[in-house]
Formats: structure tokens, C-alpha cells, sequence
């Protein structure tokens, strides 16, 4: 027995087994983040089909709070990769694509059978077709710096907290979920789902928070808190509050968006070449 397993020293010319670097920590911030973004909007599903609304719809707001900040933190640790962007893309059309979606069925979409869930399917589908076509402009290169002020379309979380308008309502003593209203919130969410992947701009909000008066630091830090406060005590009264004001800001993002796509087409025809005026042969009449 001892012939068969002989001792033996390693050959020291044998090729080491190639080991993969360490990520750094900052790599991994933000991908947690969204990990715990993606976690709360499958939890919501779960809390809608076991018929606790309020808690689905608070799941779904803070995954969207989360979704803005994974983004400015990965940027702040320089802990930008590719990986994270696509790992943001998948869990935004989790959470504000499907979750909505199948929460918005259950709610009320259902009271008109078939036809409420093809406007579920239009919605999510809405979703996952706005972020593969923002992935795809975002490499584009040729891009106006003033372009980063807006959307194309509606975003993804903004569409998701806006479709939710109807659960808001019912909270408020609106009844939205009665077989009677149903096809008033059916044209509501495929009309959200439509400024998805429509190419109406929408204020983005990115280049907000970068540069802040000095005077206007205290008057933030209080209006922040009494947002907090006010979003804790009032919740579906602020979240209705705020879809109507993001709704109504529309026009005003379309007619800034048409003024700075005008300041290009005047800087565009002022840049370019004039002909020269041509001078008329002797004989030849002017």
C-alpha cells in the first residue's frame, strides 16, 4: 500500500495557479446598495400579494431612493464598473418595471381581466425598452453637455412612483380600486408607460447638488428635514403631491429643451461657411 501514494517534491518550474486580484471595497458599495434596492422591490411583490399594500408601496419609494444614490456614491468612491451598470439596469427593470407592474394588476388592473393585463405586460416591457435604449445613448459620445439635464422620456423610478398614483389615491379615501374607476387607472398607467419610452424630456436632476450657494446651505439643510418629516407623518399626501408636481413639470422641461435645441441650430448656421457673393461677368446683367 505504501507503493501506491510515493512521496514526491513539488516541482519548483510548475506554473502557479493564477489567482484573481482583490476587489477593493469601494468596488462594492455601491453594488450593495443596489443589491438591497433589488431586494425591496421583490419584497414588494410579496407584500402586495398578501395584501399589505402600505408596506409594498413604501418598499418600491425607498428602492427608489436607493437607485439615485448607488449611482452618486459609485461616483464619489470612484467605484464606477460595468458590472454595477449592469447589475443597475436589471434590478431598475426588477423594481420599476415588473414590481409596479404586478402590484398595479393586483390592485386594480385585474377588474378588467385580459385587457388590464396587457397594460401590465405594456408597462413592464415599457420599462425594460426605456433602460436598454438609455444604455445605449449614454455611450454615445457626440452628446450635448446640456443633454444631461434630461431624460429621454420618463425615467424608469419616476415612471414606477408616478404609476403608482392610484394606490396613493385609494389611501387617500379615493376609490380608485372599484371595478368602476378601474378603466380610468388602466389609461393612467399605459399613459406613464407611453412617456417611458417616448422621447419627451424630463428634468434629470444630475447636475443638481453639484455646486450650492453658500446662502442657500442652512435654508436646504430645513427644507430637507421638514420633507423628511412631513413625507414620515403624510406619506401618500406628499407622494401625491409630488407626482402631480413631476406630471405638471413636464411642459416646462419640453420648452427648456426646445430652447437649448434652438441655441444649437443658431450656433450651428453661425459656424458654417458663407459662399461668397458672386460677381457678375461685364456684359452679363446683375
Amino acid at each position: 500500500m505504501s507503493d501506491l501514494f510515493p512521496p514526491f517534491a513539488p516541482d519548483a518550474q510548475e506554473a502557479r495557479r493564477r489567482r484573481f486580484k482583490p476587489v477593493p471595497l469601494r468596488m462594492l458599495v455601491p453594488n450593495l446598495i443596489t443589491l438591497v434596492a433589488l431586494c425591496l422591490g421583490l419584497t414588494a411583490v410579496r407584500l402586495a400579494f398578501e395584501g399589505r399594500l402600505e408596506p409594498a408601496v413604501i418598499a418600491i419609494v425607498v428602492a427608489a431612493a436607493l437607485d439615485g444614490i448607488d449611482g452618486r456614491v459609485a461616483r464619489l468612491l470612484k467605484g464606477t464598473s460595468r458590472f454595477g451598470a449592469e447589475l443597475d439596469s436589471l434590478a431598475d427593470f426588477v423594481n420599476f418595471g415588473v414590481t409596479p407592474a404586478l402590484v398595479l394588476h393586483w390592485f386594480v388592473l385585474q377588474n378588467l381581466k385580459s385587457i388590464g393585463w396587457i397594460v401590465a405586460l405594456l408597462f413592464a416591457i415599457s420599462a425594460a425598452l426605456r433602460l436598454a435604449r438609455f444604455n445605449v445613448m449614454i455611450d454615445d459620445p457626440n452628446r450635448p453637455e446640456w443633454t444631461k439635464n434630461f431624460f429621454v422620456g420618463m425615467a424608469a423610478p419616476a415612471g414606477a412612483i408616478t404609476s403608482l398614483l392610484p394606490i396613493y389615491l385609494h389611501f387617500l379615501g379615493v376609490p380608485t380600486s372599484e371595478p368602476a374607476l378601474a378603466p380610468l387607472s388602466l389609461i393612467y398607467v399605459f399613459g406613464i408607460g407611453f412617456l417611458m419610452v417616448s422621447t419627451v424630456p424630463t428634468f434629470s436632476g444630475k447636475n443638481l447638488g453639484r455646486r450650492i450657494p453658500r446662502q442657500w446651505v442652512l435654508p436646504i439643510f430645513v427644507a430637507t428635514v421638514a420633507f423628511f418629516g412631513l413625507l414620515v407623518s403624510f406619506p401618500f399626501e406628499i407622494l401625491t403631491l409630488g407626482t402631480v408636481l413631476f406630471l405638471g413639470s413636464i411642459p416646462f422641461s419640453i420648452a427648456r429643451h426646445r430652447r437649448f435645441e434652438r441655441a444649437d441650430e443658431e450656433r450651428a448656421a453661425e459656424s458654417q461657411p458663407r459662399e461668397p457673393a458672386t460677381v457678375p461677368e461685364p456684359g452679363e446683367a446683375p
